[in-house]
């Protein structure tokens, strides 16, 4: 498999799904992913496993800790461990989370930064910092989140600041996109359609939990709900086809399930990548 670019349906690799991956890994995923932190200290049979895997499949990593928006200062070191791991696996990007997870000790939960002009300002500088230290785009994802303190900006705004002002590039996360919507009363399709097309790498798209009609929690736990694969649909019409991964981090089924969802993803992205193909017929006949 060629490890040159991104195409397709991924899935978000766990460790307690190697019993049933290897040695046969399901050719229907195009790409998987997987969290750096969990795999950085790991020696012996989960290191020659993981190994084993990223030799032959295309990877990309999702951060959980690198906390971009913290008031402490930038963990070098440990993004300094992330860029050799990238490096040793030929993992094609790494992501984080447009958030932060510490504040004199890690939170274990994913804060929401202000929305303020100050804050744009202090990520943009941490994340210049990060992909001056990685030699590559940090990418970022619009996270999920439930107050919004010290609010000045929308949550649109304050995103495309960021996006803009440091260069970085965009993991689209769809789900999130529909759970603020409904718990932050605004249009999910006009939040969409104001994200910049040519910052997308890949998107993510996950199941969530319906607290009440008014509150939904993103807990990649459960099956992706109708709603949410309309909103994929329409973000592939807003912005064209992008490679789309599933998460899935908790009440994990069997991968013969999990791959009914990826198959899913593949089936709303084909009218599309047809059309696409369609056009450049056109254009290559006139």
């Amino acid at each position: 498999m060629s490890k040159k670019y991104l195409s397709g349906v991924g899935l978000g690799l766990r460790r307690e799904m190697f019993d049933e991956l290897l040695p046969d890994i399901p050719k229907s995923v195009d790409f998987w992913e997987l969290a750096p932190e969990n795999w950085i200290p790991l020696g012996g049979k989960f290191k020659k496993d993981l190994n084993c895997f990223t030799k032959v499949s295309n990877f990309v990593a999702h951060g959980l800790s690198l906390s971009i928006g913290s008031p402490d200062p930038l963990d070098v070191n440990f993004v300094k461990e992330v860029k050799t791991f990238l490096e040793q696996h030929e993992i094609l990007y790494y992501s984080e989370h447009l958030s932060y997870c510490s504040g004199n000790g890690h939170m274990y939960d994913l804060m929401p930064i202000p929305f303020t002009e100050e804050a744009v300002k202090y990520v943009v500088q941490r994340v210049k910092q990060v992909q001056d230290i990685l030699e590559r785009p940090l990418l970022l994802e619009n996270v999920s989140y439930y107050a919004a303190p010290g609010q000045e900006m929308t949550e649109q705004e304050f995103t495309l600041s960021v996006l803009q002002e440091s260069g970085c590039l965009m993991l689209l996360d769809v789900n999130n996109i529909y759970v603020n919507s409904i718990n932050h009363n605004y249009d999910a399709e006009a939040f969409l359609a104001a994200m910049p097309t040519n910052k997308i790498v890949y998107g993510h798209i996950a199941g969530h939990y319906d607290e009440t009609d008014t509150l939904k929690v993103d807990t990649h736990g459960a099956d992706v709900i109708e709603p949410v694969w309309e909103l994929l649909k329409k973000a592939y019409e807003i912005h064209g086809v992008f490679p789309t991964l599933l998460e899935r981090d908790f009440n994990i089924p069997p991968i013969a399930e999990l791959l009914l969802e990826v198959e899913k993803i593949r089936q709303i992205q084909r009218p599309f990548v047809n059309q696409t193909a369609k056009e450049k017929v056109k254009l290559q006949s006139a």
